[in-house]
């Protein structure tokens, strides 16, 4: 390689393509387990049941490439909490109870080896409830643990608030949809790309009480939308889907980074 030539990208490390020699070791190399959760629910018209695990792990290759060495990607948790899309086609879900139960033996096994880092990456809303309820329970049941967890979308709303997104806008939605165009265009169906819900005048009463935040009311998504869609996917961008997915790596990895060192 010449001085001229660019550097080769970085691989990042994962548990499944190691000798359990190699695993052994990456417990001191490569303190941090990242372990990609996403779920197997419908995305409406044009994406797929995969979309949040897809997120998370594209989103997770680049946290792990970046760390260069320094974290390991663990197994991914592919089925998430979805009670809320099973009136839709295709969608499976976990209950709360079994999704945290995936989570915390997935923990123990990992403790058991010694690492005691270990950060889920959420690519769906719907397992945020039951990953602070996990964190909390592991305070007490493996207080050795640092249990960390974090969505993805959530960590650039200044990425997405730079799009054009509809009055009301989330699941299949612009900002979702952009992601899906930048990490994996071709199980976007753009030709199938439709609006869902876009306003707030669109949604029932019960509908609009649950889109507040607080009191917190949660309502099936085909109370909210009769294709499962929030916004308008038509509107995303592989460009704004780059800005998101990137900004959200970049905190991710400065996280981890002053976690390696406290």
């Amino acid at each position: 390689m010449t001085s001229a030539e660019p550097a080769p990208p970085r691989r990042p490390l994962r548990l499944a393509e190691m000798t359990t020699v190699e695993a052994a070791d990456a417990v001191t190399s490569s303190p941090v387990v990242i372990l990609p959760a996403g779920a197997f629910e419908q995305h409406g018209p044009g994406m797929p049941m995969a979309t949040d695990t897809v997120r998370a792990e594209s989103v997770v290759d680049l946290v792990a490439a970046e760390l260069a060495g320094r974290a390991v990607i663990g197994p991914a948790i592919p089925v998430g909490v979805s009670p809320h899309h099973l009136a839709f086609a295709g969608t499976v879900t976990l209950s709360t109870t079994t999704f945290a139960a995936v989570v915390r033996e997935y923990v123990d096994s990992l403790h058991r080896h010694g690492w005691r880092k270990i950060l889920v990456v959420t690519g769906h809303g719907g397992n945020n409830a039951t990953l602070g309820t996990v964190a909390q329970d592991l305070l007490v049941t493996r207080p050795d643990i640092q249990f960390a967890w974090t969505p993805l979308t959530a960590l650039a709303p200044d990425a997405v608030a730079d799009m054009r997104v509809s009055e009301v806008h989330g699941h299949s939605g612009e900002a979702e949809t952009a992601q899906m165009l930048h990490l994996a265009p071709h199980l976007v169906h753009t030709d199938r790309l439709t609006p869902g819900s876009t306003a707030t005048a669109e949604l029932d009463p019960l509908s609009r009480l649950s889109r507040r935040g607080h009191p917190a009311l949660t309502v099936g998504y085909d109370r909210l939308s009769a294709n499962g869609v929030l916004g308008d996917p038509r509107r995303a961008t592989a460009a704004a889907g780059q800005a998101i997915v990137d900004t959200a790596v970049s905190r991710i990895v400065a996280f981890v980074k002053e976690w390696l060192d406290a």
